[in-house]
């Protein structure tokens, strides 16, 4: 995986918390990386690198009581800390220091019902304190609706500008309930600096997103992007809420991971959600099967044109890119390279 596209010291989204039940665990490749990922039984989730230090066979394929992972091969057991309990082929009068054995853990939190892992630059080096995950204002767990998860056959620099385009809706996701060719006009949005990234301020849909008339009564919505890849959708119909959280994290060399979660606080939707499924993934296949086709293309390694303000999110984001790893290696406070400005595009 090309490790200069790849940000470190920052959260990566794993799984949905409802793919952990307490007392289980999966092995998961993530950037790269073999991991263990688990839930022990006070329902807390941990991260440790897949790798038996004895023989080098992955922990995944061994058994976890929710509190110690066994390892199939020769019953070495682990803490959920990645400390070393047991070695059953010692005798009681082999002293060995169990302190020396440990698997390397990676810090792992549960936020609003997704799992997240963090990777370091250095993992001798952990920073403290630990950056802040993503969060959705006014949002909780309970209010988790609905989740996708899609592999994009690309790099995860274009598969977080492809995230971000303004442009490619009527010609993607072209279809009845959606968008059409009639239906492209001009947009007008202003934009602001926010948590490493940026926002698209708070503002009225655009009125060909048909999708929107059916909550009914006022309707705002505001789009926020945060490095590494997360984008953030809230939008507020009245008194209530619904959140679109997506994200991107690189399994290995040209294979990005996209979770699309849904919170709601709109009852009815509940009722509604398997109607909604098929919508949420015809939508989620059209942007990988484009991914799919860009590959064609991008195998030949063509110079790429970014164009005025339709293409400026993606100028952003490899701004944002740039100073996030300049200020890493000069050891000095992250500054924000988006302006306040307003864009203006056909969609």
């Amino acid at each position: 995986m090309p490790e200069s596209e790849i940000l470190r010291d920052l959260w990566y989204m794993a799984v949905p918390g409802q793919q952990l039940k307490r007392g289980q665990m999966l092995g998961k490749i993530l950037l790269g990386q073999s991991l263990v990922l688990g839930r022990d039984a006070n329902r807390e989730v941990f991260a440790l690198r897949d790798i038996c230090p004895h023989r080098g066979i992955p922990l995944s394929h061994g058994q976890f009581d929710g509190r110690e992972i066994e390892c199939c091969y020769h019953g070495w057991r682990f803490n959920c800390s990645g400390g070393c309990t047991q070695i059953p082929s010692l005798l009681p009068n082999q002293k060995f220091d169990l302190d020396r054995v440990f698997v390397t853990r990676f810090p792992c939190r549960e936020v609003q019902g997704n799992v997240w892992v963090f990777f370091p630059e250095d993992e001798r080096n952990i920073p403290d304190p630990l950056p802040e995950i993503p969060k959705i204002p006014g949002i909780e767990a309970c209010h988790h609706g609905l989740v996708e998860r899609a592999i994009f056959p690309c790099s995860i620099d274009h598969a977080v500008v492809g995230l971000m385009d303004p442009a490619h809706g009527p010609f993607v996701h072209r279809s009845w309930w959606w968008r059409s060719l009639r239906s492209i006009h001009q947009k007008s949005k202003a934009f602001a600096p926010s948590h490493l990234g940026f926002t698209m301020v708070r503002h009225k849909p655009s009125s060909n997103s048909k999708a929107y008339k059916l909550l009914g009564g006022e309707v705002s919505t505001e789009i926020r992007f945060e490095l590494p890849s997360t984008r953030i959708e809230s939008i507020i119909a009245g008194r209530h809420h619904i959140c679109g959280l997506t994200t991107l994290t690189p399994l290995a060399d040209k294979q990005i991971e996209l979770h699309q979660v849904f919170y709601w606080t709109i009852p009815w939707l509940t009722v509604f959600r398997p109607l909604m499924r098929p919508f949420v993934r015809t939508f989620i296949e059209q942007d990988r099967d484009v991914v799919n086709k860009q590959q064609q293309g991008l195998n030949e390694d063509p110079q790429l044109m970014l164009i005025n303000d339709a293409d400026r999110p993606a100028r952003w984001y490899h701004q944002l890119k740039k100073e996030y790893q300049q200020s890493r290696t000069e050891q000095r406070p992250f500054v924000n390279p988006v302006p306040e400005t307003t864009l203006h595009w056909c969609s």
